[in-house]
């Protein structure tokens, strides 16, 4: 007569431990994971339209950018998984070492021999004959950082100007390292990401306000002090002053914005492509899309941009109300960030802001931005498993204690 129950409580054991098993899978989040993909492709279609003549031209190969852009979107989606599969506590762990690797990239690059120049910038490491351009990394370790500090030390952050000026020493130190390149768009981006952050973090706003005066009055004094971004700063402010020297990219811009119209002129068929914008590939894809799909082509950019910046908020509130605080930063990190610098690379396009040379997320044909940006969504599907695993475990636990409540009943 005993076997049976025994046999019982084996079967219940062995229930429960499957149970365990399914509520530890892997949840993904489809809705980021669907957006990511809907800008990823129609990336590609972009570059594909955008690359075909200066493709043919300089190789032969009218779809080269089309099989390199397919091969790093393979290289992200990989470096995403990975990045999947490891935990975020161990990351928060390792953010000090992360960060020092960081400023060694930073430094690395500005070392002759170990640094590759491009058009008088001094922004990549060849690796096995492979551009890397180290910011993209670097920018992603900095705001690990951050957020890993704005958890440790929550109250001198809340608190004190002291506890604020530590990050603010890092991020100032990095933007330096980064404008030693020159890269003042990467130096932007991550000031005003990392800004956002620390707001998030619960740093006093009147603090914030005066750390922010003091940035903006620095960054205008090296955009004025400097001949090269001078000469950008006023082609921006009158393009058409000077169209066929410093303002031709921009005026190429706006005419190819200006010819889309509602429907565009149809995919494949822009002619500012052909020779006439610079980058159209790169930093002005904006521009391309605008004249060949048009302002519908626009708006669904836009919105696709506009729900992805909003679901990483999502999780980040998720992992925040899970008491996760570290992913939850992480994951409003990279919503800031991807909204900061489509925002910034779509004013470029269409001459609201003046040119930084920034490539539009997930879209644009860039090796290392587009690898980087992928793996970074890797790490805010992490967020949403473990802040989903952790609102299932305690919803689970309120209700095992609801149930023991009713039996002792």
């Amino acid at each position: 007569m005993s076997a049976r129950p025994q046999s019982m409580t084996g079967l219940g054991a062995f229930g429960a431990g499957r149970a365990a098993g399914r509520s530890r899978a892997l949840r993904i989040d489809t809705v980021t994971v669907a957006l990511v993909l809907a800008l990823t492709l129609l990336g590609l279609v972009m570059v594909t339209s955008a690359s075909i003549s200066i493709a043919s031209k300089e190789t032969g190969d009218a779809f080269l950018y089309l099989e390199r852009q397919l091969l790093l979107t393979v290289i992200g989606a990989a470096c995403a998984a990975i990045v999947l599969c490891v935990p975020t506590a161990l990351i928060e762990r390792l953010s000090m070492p992360l960060l020092l690797v960081a400023l060694l990239l930073l430094l690395a690059v500005l070392v002759p021999g170990l640094g590759h120049e491009v058009n008088g910038s001094r922004r990549w490491l060849r690796l096995a004959g492979f551009g890397f351009q180290v910011s993209e990394l670097a920018r992603v370790l900095v705001l690990v950082y951050l957020a890993s500090y704005a958890v440790r030390r929550e109250s001198e952050l809340r608190e004190t100007l002291a506890g604020l000026a530590r990050p603010l020493g890092v991020l100032t130190l990095a933007a330096l390292l980064l404008l030693l390149e020159p890269d003042f768009g990467a130096a932007t981006v991550l000031f005003a990401t990392g800004f956002g952050v620390l707001f998030l973090a619960g740093a006093k706003l009147r603090y914030m306000i005066g750390a922010m005066l003091l940035a903006a009055a620095g960054f205008a004094t090296l955009a004025v002090t400097s001949s090269y971004r001078m000469r950008r700063l006023l082609a921006f402010l009158d393009p058409w002053a000077d169209p066929y020297n410093s303002g031709f990219q921009l005026t190429q811009s706006l005419i190819a914005i200006g010819r889309g119209e509602w429907f565009g002129v149809g995919l494949g068929e822009s002619v500012q492509k052909l020779f006439y914008l610079p980058e159209a590939h790169t930093d002005f894809l904006f521009a391309v899309l605008a004249e060949e799909l048009g302002l519908v082509g626009v708006a669904v950019t836009l919105a696709l941009f506009l729900a992805l910046v909003w679901r990483s908020f999502f999780i980040a509130r998720l992992a925040a109300d899970a008491g996760l605080k570290f992913p939850a930063y992480l994951a409003a990190g990279f919503g800031l960030w991807l909204g900061i610098q489509a925002f910034i690379n779509i004013g470029v396009n269409m001459g609201v802001l003046p040119t930084k040379g920034l490539t539009l997320p997930l879209m644009s044909y860039g090796r290392s931005s587009l690898i980087v940006t992928l793996a970074w969504v890797g790490l805010l599907l992490r967020v949403y498993h473990e802040a989903a695993l952790e609102t299932r475990g305690s919803a689970s636990l309120r209700g095992r204690r609801a149930g023991a409540g009713e039996s002792d009943e």
